[in-house]
């Protein structure tokens, strides 16, 4: 339920909210810094489409002049195409500045979660979590994304962490946090472009019914954290193994020797990576978000 005067729901969220319809989060950082523009805007109406196909209403969120919007019009997603990386990029920290000076901000996963939370919205649908980064040991860089998944009580679906991260310590701080991590219908933690990585997931589920089962028993015992839901790419647009953990050594490597840290390092990974491979793994992420948001939509259904 939304308890601020920052919160503002687009009159389609309000009335999906009034009627008791599923509503589907969506982030806008995959705009601002996941991928150039046109592309980024044509992927975030696409996503609002798919979900409106699946039964269930989009709620992109993102800070608009100092407010938390939960849900955009389409002039305000190409407003956050077009400005790209000079709009904020916004994570939990950020929130109260960007709110307190009027500013814009994309919000990341941790943000977005806390945009739906808000607003009483229980699933979210993303590409990739953040997580512990390579090197994390010395450099104690962790994403704020899976500190939010055990505080905040919103069900994020994606194809796992990204496979920048290490996967292994990502899952070790999942398990410490106590957030639950389900594959769907997969008995492994999907390695963003491609289906596999090697990493068990403790629970493993195939019908959407019974993870929004598995959020209403959470909601029912007040289990404060939220849900992770991972799902692989699909089998025909995942990545040679091999090609894409070449190309993420080599961006990895250019960041290193760049002075790439904190929150720039993501998207100047991401890019590297979509030159490396000639643009193929940007066209692998696009369709690892569509696929999430349609289970997204599948799920909130039938909550």
């Amino acid at each position: 339920m939304i308890r601020n005067i920052f919160t503002v729901l687009s009159p389609e969220v309000e009335e999906a909210k009034r009627t008791n319809r599923p509503i589907v989060a969506l982030e806008s950082t995959i705009i601002s810094h996941g991928m150039p523009y046109p592309q980024n805007v044509e992927t975030a109406l696409n996503c609002e489409r798919i979900c409106r196909e699946n039964g269930a209403v989009p709620a992109t969120c993102a800070v608009i002049d100092g407010q938390i919007c939960v849900g955009l019009t389409p002039e305000q997603i190409d407003y956050l195409g077009r400005e790209g990386q000079k709009v904020t990029k916004a994570s939990r920290r950020d929130l109260p500045l960007l709110l307190a000076l009027r500013k814009d901000g994309a919000t990341t996963v941790a943000a977005t979660m806390i945009a739906a939370a808000s607003a009483g919205i229980r699933v979210f649908a993303t590409g990739g979590i953040g997580g512990v980064h390579r090197g994390a040991e010395t450099t104690m860089d962790i994403s704020a994304d899976l500190e939010e998944l055990s505080e905040t009580p919103v069900c994020v679906v994606c194809a796992g962490a990204k496979s920048i991260l290490d996967l292994n310590l990502t899952m070790e701080y999942l398990e410490t946090k106590g957030v639950p991590v389900i594959g769907y219908q997969t008995d492994e933690l999907p390695a963003f472009y491609t289906r596999k990585s090697g990493i068990k997931v403790p629970w493993r589920l195939d019908d959407p019914r019974l993870i929004a089962d598995a959020i209403c028993a959470a909601r029912e015992i007040g289990f404060q954290g939220g849900m992770l839901v991972v799902n692989p790419i699909p089998e025909e647009y995942s990545m040679d193994a091999d090609v894409i953990n070449k190309a993420i050594d080599e961006a990895i490597e250019d960041a290193k020797k760049q002075g790439i840290k904190g929150k720039e390092t993501t998207p100047f990974l991401l890019a590297k990576i979509k030159d490396i491979t000639g643009g193929s793994s940007l066209s692998a992420n696009i369709q690892l978000v569509y696929n999430n948001v349609r289970l997204a939509a599948r799920i909130a259904s039938n909550l």
